[in-house]
């Protein structure tokens, strides 16, 4: 592994370079035991703590299928994906590995006792499979997490619909927190060449779930002067989802959970912010019953803060906690836009607030290709920026992890995994120098 990574910190990308290395047979990647499944049984999610379940384990390299690649992760990022494999909820992700090891011969290689998470990554590719022609050794690539097989025509129009549609590193085996991954490889794009490896790692999945979610025409389609009420607007969804209302004409209204991810906020541009906890809203009185004055009560700070005006999209990802509210102060005909749902599935809302006032509820799952590309070009044109705010080492990556779950964390929250430490991987510092004060608005947040 150390001839690996000299190679890439050498910074030669010749082909023959890497074509011509020696891949060992095991590498260090962060898992889940199949066999810990119940560790935290009897617990309340909030109880459970990731620093238990996750490991870092010595795996062997299985074989490259037809049209893969191995990639040597230089650092990856966590995810809330990554955070329900370690709690094991709402189910564990052996069964996604069990099914998917029942589809073909090259599928039965992801049903193994472990699971090797992860759903993003930075780094260079070493190995191609059989078929591939657009990416070679020794390309510096990032992933997105979308696994398709394109089999179905269902998928050929939007390959979120095909049926055999996966999350890599969570539906899948062999993700990107480790030193090496198995990516399909139209799951490559080009890493951002004025970023370093952990902030080229940190937009992939939560970028082009924002850029699809909001921007899309298979999301919400916002458009120039739209207003757009942001949940979460700065952490690792939100975060983007912000920039990119600011960067198309919006005006995002950034709902946040303290002073200080309030002056994030302020701080990528946006001026309407709602401080929820210092507002005390409380959308429900008990576990059961929601609290329909909130929701007016939020929908009147909304109009205050925005001259009379009701938000034409909710950028909705928390879930059951929210979703009553969201519902309510969409404008009359307005769009709730849900994914990811991390206070709860189970969404309650009054339906006569959706269907005598014409709103539409559209839901939202991660991004296909050409949305995930597109979302990746606007970071590699510096239109939008990574939101890293801290970096561990891949031996703390349960703490890295906790901090997700607990929501101690700002933007995103990145991790080395090959790199020996951060601030490498600029190739064009003329580029980054450009953009340096944006990139690092998150930092140390």
């Amino acid at each position: 592994m150390q001839e690996i990574r000299d190679a890439i910190l050498s910074g030669d990308r010749t082909q023959e370079t890497y074509a011509g290395l020696t891949i060992p047979e095991s590498y260090r990647a962060v898992t889940v035991h199949k066999d810990e499944v119940d560790l935290f049984e009897g617990l309340a999610s909030r109880d459970k703590d990731p620093r238990k379940s996750l490991h870092v384990d010595d795996v062997p390299i299985p074989e490259l299928a037809p049209g893969e690649a191995l990639v040597a992760v230089m650092a990856s990022a966590i995810n809330y994906n990554t955070v329900w494999t370690s709690i094991f909820e709402p189910v564990s992700t052996f069964g996604f590995l069990e099914r998917y090891g029942r589809t073909s011969e090259y599928a039965k290689r992801h049903d193994l006792p472990y699971h090797i998470v992860g759903s993003d990554l930075a780094g260079v590719v070493l190995r191609t499979g059989p078929g591939v022609r657009k990416w070679k050794p020794g390309n510096e690539v990032v992933a997105h997490c979308l696994s398709v097989e394109l089999e179905d025509a269902d998928g050929h129009n939007d390959t979120m619909l095909d049926p055999q549609q996966r999350i890599w590193g969570f539906e899948t085996n062999f993700g990107g927190l480790a030193e090496l991954a198995i990516v399909k490889t139209n799951q490559l794009m080009p890493k951002p060449d004025h970023l370093t490896w952990e902030e080229a790692a940190s937009p992939g999945l939560v970028n082009s779930t924002a850029y699809r979610q909001l921007v899309s025409r298979n999301g919400a389609g916002m458009k120039l002067g739209d207003t757009v009420l942001i949940w979460g607007a700065s952490g690792g969804l939100g975060s983007y989802a912000t920039q990119m209302a600011l960067a198309g004409g919006a005006t995002p209204v950034c709902v946040v959970s303290s002073p200080d991810k309030a002056e994030i906020c302020h701080a990528m541009g946006a001026e309407l912010v709602i401080d929820r906890n210092a507002e005390d809203y409380r959308f429900w009185k008990d576990e059961r019953t929601q609290d329909p004055k909130e929701w007016k009560r939020l929908g009147g700070r909304i109009r205050e803060l925005t001259g009379g005006k009701d938000v034409d999209i909710v950028f909705e990802h928390p879930g059951r906690e929210t979703f009553g509210a969201s519902t309510y102060v969409a404008r009359k005909g307005g769009t709730i836009v849900t994914c990811a749902s991390t206070s709860g599935y189970m969404h309650e809302y009054d339906n006569r607030y959706l269907w005598m006032s014409l709103k539409r509820i559209i839901g939202s799952h991660f991004a296909n290709y050409r949305e995930a590309w597109e979302a990746n070009d606007l970071i590699n044109r510096g239109l939008i920026h990574p939101t890293l705010s801290k970096t561990y080492r891949m031996e703390d990556v349960g703490q890295a992890t906790y901090d997700v779950h607990k929501n101690l964390h700002q933007g995103k929250v990145g991790v080395l995994t090959l790199a020996p430490e951060g601030g490498l991987g600029v190739s064009n510092p003329a580029k980054r120098a450009v953009h340096e004060q944006a990139i690092n608005r998150f930092r140390n947040a």
